[in-house]
């Protein structure tokens, strides 16, 4: 049953669930209706009993006859019997003579406690010889001729046939109900249900061209309202990351094209001077090969990037971390970018011990980068025999060149992906070393920036700052 129900249309199901929910308010409502009008409707019968009044002269003549009457056809014809009452006198030894009505009814424990003088008064249901239900109240009364036990009942038919009726109307109006809200809750179903057919239309249409242009209308604050914005933002965001797929394909082709150009170019002379049997003079075929290679290594450096730059980035702190040196890591960046600095070219180090947590390899790369990029802009200064200065302190990690510095209104683009400045484009790189930098500092939980420096030489510094502390944690 409860497959049957999760195989239904959501429609359905909502529909479903308002009939029944309208179909237990109104069951509940007509059963607290039915007992409250049979409780009012026994009480006034209470009530005539407790104020019924019995016939004086009856009972006289049914005391000094000495004979109790049990048969109704035995009644005199001059007694009085009301419609619908039954009167009837209870002995102490439980035997009870019929003084008015057309049938006699059974004596209770209660009747014969009464008689007995143990109770004052005894008010119940009782069944008669003619097989009816009866509302019987039985008490002592004072007569002429005496005080007796006298047992006064009406007929339950009168609370019984209005209940009957009631209960019928009760059970025709539940069910018109539960009809009407089926009805009531398809209508709603479908109202309610009109901006998840819109958002269903709206993922099919994408499901069916890919166009991530397409918004819902957002009205109010309800949950349709959030789940329709939550939507718009996953197909906006979505679309930008095709664009920025995009942007990095066209931008990796532009830059790939430059080295495969110049890599074909010397390759088709080396082929053509083995071709015509006339080759190329020995420091011209060694420049070429030089050459040659030295593009192979760029192409793989740019590959190597795009690698890097493909993979989903992952959030401050998460992926495999451990406790990182961070004065190490630099020491060996100094230490591999010493050689790749021009001649005459100092790199000055001074380092503090920081520990943070982070990937060793990935960080050694920020430094390694930020290092390259300060020797390769700062032999473009006027004075490339100032160096380059690495100073970690407090947990921020300064690499300052002594170049020809970064424009102000250039210095929010260099952490694009490719964008170079203009004046560096003729230097060797793709524009992608400072896009790692900042993508891995933000995964360590740090931040990176580059700032004109703060002295007469010019230049630029990078400014890169990681939570740490200057001694290692417990569990290192």
């Amino acid at each position: 049953m409860r497959h049957r129900f999760r195989d239904l249309p959501l429609r359905s199901r909502l529909a479903l669930l308002t009939a029944l929910a309208v179909a237990l308010a109104v069951a509940v409502c007509s059963g607290v209706a039915w007992f409250l009008v049979r409780d009012q409707l026994t009480s006034s019968v209470d009530e005539t009993l407790r104020g019924s009044s019995v016939d004086g002269p009856a009972f006289a003549a049914q005391l000094s006859s000495g004979v109790c009457v049990t048969d109704p056809e035995r009644l005199p014809d001059n007694v009085p019997s009301p419609l619908g009452f039954v009167t009837q006198i209870v002995r102490s030894d439980g035997a009870a003579c019929l003084v008015q009505g057309s049938t006699t009814l059974e004596v209770t424990d209660s009747d014969l406690a009464v008689a007995q003088g143990r109770l004052p008064e005894s008010l119940h249901d009782a069944t008669g010889s003619d097989g009816g239900s009866y509302r019987v109240i039985t008490r002592r009364e004072r007569v002429p001729g005496g005080e007796v036990t006298v047992t006064v009942a009406r007929p339950l038919s009168e609370v019984d046939d209005p209940l009957r009726s009631l209960a019928v109307v009760l059970t025709l109006v539940a069910a018109g109900g539960v009809v009407g809200a089926a009805g009531i809750g398809v209508a709603l179903a479908r109202a309610g249900l009109r901006p998840v057919d819109r958002l269903t239309e709206a993922t099919e249409h994408i499901a069916r061209t890919e166009d991530l242009s397409v918004r819902i209308p957002v009205t109010g604050d309800d949950e349709i309202a959030r789940l329709s914005r939550s939507f718009n933002s996953m197909t906006a965001a979505l679309a930008s990351s095709r664009e920025l797929q995009q942007q990095l394909i066209a931008d990796a082709g532009h830059e790939l094209r430059t080295p495969l150009t110049s890599l074909r170019t010397n390759i088709e002379l080396l082929a053509r001077s083995e071709e015509t049997g006339r080759p190329l003079p020995p420091e011209d075929r060694r420049q070429l090969m030089a050459s040659v290679t030295a593009q192979l290594t760029e192409l793989a450096a740019l590959i190597g990037d795009l690698q890097e730059l493909s993979r989903p980035e992952r959030t401050a702190g998460s992926g495999r971390v451990e406790v990182v040196a961070l004065h190490e890591v630099a020491g060996r960046a100094v230490a591999r970018a010493r050689p790749r600095a021009p001649q005459g070219m100092p790199i000055d180090a001074e380092l503090d011990p920081w520990f943070v947590r982070g990937e060793p390899a990935a960080l050694e790369r920020v430094v390694v980068n930020l290092l390259d990029n300060a020797v390769k802009f700062g032999a473009e200064g006027a004075n490339p025999r100032a160096g380059v200065d690495v100073v970690l302190r407090d947990g921020v990690l300064l690499v300052r060149d002594r170049g020809p510095g970064i424009p102000t209104e250039e210095l929010p683009h260099v952490f694009e992906r490719f964008w170079r400045a203009p004046g560096a484009r003729r230097l060797p790189g793709s524009g992608l070393g400072l896009s790692i930098v900042a993508r891995t500092v933000r995964e360590s939980g740090g931040d990176v920036t580059l700032r004109p420096a703060r002295d007469a030489e010019g230049g630029t510094e990078a400014v890169l700052r990681l939570p740490g502390a200057p001694v290692p944690p417990p569990e290192r």
